[in-house]
């Protein structure tokens, strides 16, 4: 091991590529020149500090000029007191004349790029193996940081490329047809159709903010959502859970309840019956294929949620992250004031739906205010949200979980047949309509359930 990582071993390299890339640059500027800038970005992508300066060189040409000849390289690299270091006005001709034909350009720029990216994961394996030797670095950062940095280097290759208005239009007129046609699903559908009409599902790089006060439900709502999207059909679709308030066996246990429709107080207070066992045993094996997975580590900081979303999206098609709740979370960073590290908690959410792109469904807590009105009926507005008004700006949609609160504390059977009113209140949509859907919340069983769909034969009964 230590001879291969020994510091004077060359790092993979081709020094005929580069210096094919160069000539190419150098026998068709117009072209080539300037693909070569989009392609490879900087001169940092060559092994050789020679073929560095060069391509800086040429660079600076086509900026100034937009033109490249000999005599202008020689002299400019001349001023900057390298060409002499570079093996003179002799070394430039000999490149000039090293290819034939410049039909391979992409290839030799690929390959370029390449090592690049082969150097750049050595030197980060390097610093890693350093970094691990250090007892005086906190082992959990460690970590966080070396994977950061080889996502970075694993993504050097991909850019951003410039689509043309023509182009883009054509695909998008394509991909309607095929929404019109259900030949494409536009969002993950949920199981409450008036919300699916507002929100058109929950669709990837989108951050779905669901708000409510403490004990309406907002965690039940969010497992109803997830258990629906990894068990319907045969989708199949992965969900990642991160539950900063409640275990890991606790979000389980709700979870098998709900899909059979057992009371989790039943376990308690002696009115479990045995048919009930039968419902539990059938829930099991309903979840067997289910790819849900909980993380329960209380105080997450964004850059670590980053790291466990990358590993868990390349190994198991995760297709939708949930957040229980954003103000647990910690931003990772040494911010000045609790609002300002909200605000980049968000952001951080933001940045991970859309560079994941996956929906990403956050929960959060409301402030004190909106108990303060005059009844139960008054309805919490964007200004509600607790610590910042930074969720609201970087949400895309913004959604408020509202119901009489002190409604389940005389909870009869009359009640929890018919459940309890609750409103699903789309304050924000940036994508599309604003609205409020009318659920019931049928908290015996923790389930939400539309109203529209459910006549009162459908209702779930209590024990």
């Amino acid at each position: 091991m230590a001879g291969l990582l020994d510091e004077d071993r060359p790092q993979p390299h081709s020094l005929e590529t580069e210096k094919a890339v160069l000539a190419a640059m150098l026998k068709e500027p117009a072209s080539c020149g300037n693909s070569a800038i989009e392609l490879l970005g900087s001169a940092d992508v060559f092994y050789s500090h020679v073929h560095r300066e060069i391509f800086q060189a040429v660079c600076t040409l086509l900026g100034d000029a937009g033109e490249v000849d000999l005599i202008s390289l020689a002299h400019i690299l001349h001023k900057k007191g390298v060409l002499e270091d570079i093996g003179g006005e002799v070394f430039l001709a000999e490149l000039y004349s090293s290819i034939a034909t410049t039909a391979n350009f992409e290839n030799w720029c690929q390959i370029v790029r390449d090592y690049h990216i082969l150097r750049g994961m050595i030197n980060v394996c390097s610093d890693s193996l350093r970094q691990c030797y250090s007892v005086d670095s906190d082992i959990k950062n460690i970590i966080d940081e070396i994977e950061s940095r080889i996502y970075q280097v694993r993504n050097t290759n991909v850019k951003s490329d410039i689509i043309s208005l023509r182009e883009s239009i054509r695909d998008v007129f394509t991909n309607i047809q095929k929404i019109i046609n259900n030949e494409v699903e536009v969002g993950i559908p949920t199981l409450y159709p008036d919300l699916n009409k507002l929100i058109i599902g929950l669709k990837p790089g989108e951050m779905f903010v669901l708000a409510a006060r403490p004990s309406i439900g907002k965690t039940t709502f969010a497992l109803n959502i997830i258990r629906d999207v990894a068990m319907k059909g045969n989708m199949q679709r992965g969900v990642m859970f991160f539950s900063l308030e409640m275990t890991a066996e606790q979000i389980a246990r709700k979870l098998l309840c709900m899909e059979a429709e057992v009371g989790e107080g039943s376990f308690y207070d002696k009115s479990f019956r045995p048919q009930d066992m039968t419902k539990l045993t059938s829930a099991v094996s309903n979840f067997r294929n289910a790819n849900i997975f909980i993380d329960p580590t209380a105080g997450l900081t964004v850059p670590e949620m980053r790291a466990k979303v990358r590993r868990l999206k390349s190994q198991n098609n995760i297709q939708l992250v949930c957040i229980d709740y954003l103000q647990l979370m910690k931003s990772g960073s040494n911010p000045e004031s609790r609002q300002q590290e909200v605000a980049e908690i968000s952001s951080g959410i933001k940045k991970l739906a859309k560079d994941f792109n996956v929906p990403v469904l956050v929960l959060a807590q409301l402030n004190r205010e909106v108990e303060k009105g005059s009844s139960a009926s008054v309805r919490p507005k964007l200004s509600n949200l607790r610590e910042s008004g930074a969720i609201e700006q970087d949400a895309d949609i913004v959604a408020f979980l509202h119901r009489d609160r002190d409604q389940a504390k005389d909870l009869n059977r009359e009640m929890m047949v018919a459940g309890l009113d609750t409103e699903l209140i789309i304050e924000k949509n940036r994508n599309g309509q604003t609205g409020i859907v009318s659920l019931s919340f049928h908290p015996h069983i923790g389930q939400f359930r539309s109203k529209s769909r459910y006549s009162d034969e459908d209702h779930p009964q209590p024990a």
